[in-house]
């Protein structure tokens, strides 16, 4: 049995997507209320000589309700003559869909269609208050395993009483110390290998300043969605912080250290778990004498805005 893996569907016909009516670059996002996403996002594999058995799993489509964003609709394809599709809700609220098909002579895609809306005058997602004590995003994982230097890393950063003032530290500093490096990681190298190496990519980034904030005793979640602009999916963090407004809720705040920024509406949210193994956007099994080859392609469509006042 041969594995392979790597990242995210009511109906939409492949026709109605359209390239983007606002360039993104171009909008003041400032001013924008409220905006709206066609996302499009293909993943193909082809394989050396027939396998059977495909059992591949789908991390693609959004959540009904993520903080200020919304699914409008979604639809998931397969270029597969016959196959069977299962969908369900995984421990941290992911919609995942499983399809299973019976054999591939030589190639299949798996195809994502999906609408997002996000308003702006909403804040970030609510969370039960339990989630400040969460084991699961208070606990280091195989990927986030923290080691001597960054234990260090943490020292030097200095610490910080406000949690949100320390996620924002912590955020800013990444930015800095690291250096984006396509190519130099694979999904499975973990925080500390990529912190000694002081490179990596947006997975690596979001998996060392996990570790950070956990050490930090911060609870914090590993989040894979859209950046608008990017040819893949993207990674960042979210920390579960204190409510301000409500001692009984806590908030997930965003932070992008890949761009030492605060997310905004230019991010759509897909997935959230411990570490990217939780919320890979796709990955399976199948019978077979040789792995196939994957290649990922995505195209993110700003199709409406709405704005605070008149934009001339």
């Amino acid at each position: 049995m041969t594995g392979h893996g790597n990242g995210t569907g009511t109906r939409l016909q492949p026709r109605q997507f359209e390239p983007a009516v606002h360039d993104h670059v171009t909008v003041p996002w400032d001013q924008v209320r409220r905006t709206s996403y066609l996302i499009r996002q293909q993943f193909r594999y082809d394989y050396p000589e027939p396998i059977r058995d495909l059992r591949q799993r789908l991390i693609l489509v959004p959540p009904e309700r993520h903080g200020d964003q919304r699914l409008i609709s979604h639809r998931i394809e397969t270029s597969a003559r016959e196959s069977a599709m299962r969908r369900e809700i995984d421990e941290f609220g992911n919609l995942v869909v499983w399809i299973t098909v019976e054999s591939v002579p030589s190639a299949v895609d798996f195809t994502a269609w999906i609408v997002i809306e996000r308003d702006a005058t909403l804040g970030p997602p609510v969370v039960d208050r339990a989630f400040r004590t969460d084991r699961r995003f208070l606990d280091s994982t195989p990927l986030t395993a923290p080691d001597q230097a960054l234990a260090s890393a943490l020292d030097a950063i200095g610490p910080v009483a406000d949690p949100r003032a320390m996620a924002e530290r912590i955020n800013r500093w990444l930015y800095v110390e690291m250096s984006y490096c396509p190519g130099s990681t694979d999904i499975g190298t973990t925080a500390a290998q990529a912190f000694a190496a002081r490179r990596g990519v947006c997975q690596d980034y979001a998996h060392i300043m996990l570790a950070l904030l956990r050490l930090a005793g911060i609870p914090a979640r590993y989040v894979s969605g859209h950046l608008l602009g990017e040819g893949a999916t993207h990674a960042w963090v979210e920390a579960i912080l204190p409510d301000p407004a409500h001692p009984m809720r806590a908030v997930a705040v965003p932070f992008d250290p890949t761009h030492g920024v605060s997310p905004g509406l230019t991010y759509v949210t897909v997935a959230t778990g411990r570490d990217y193994g939780d919320v890979a956007p796709t990955s399976g099994t199948f019978w077979g004498a040789r792995a196939g080859s994957l290649t990922a392609t995505k195209n993110a469509a700003v199709t409406d805005l709405e704005y605070i006042q008149p934009v001339e």
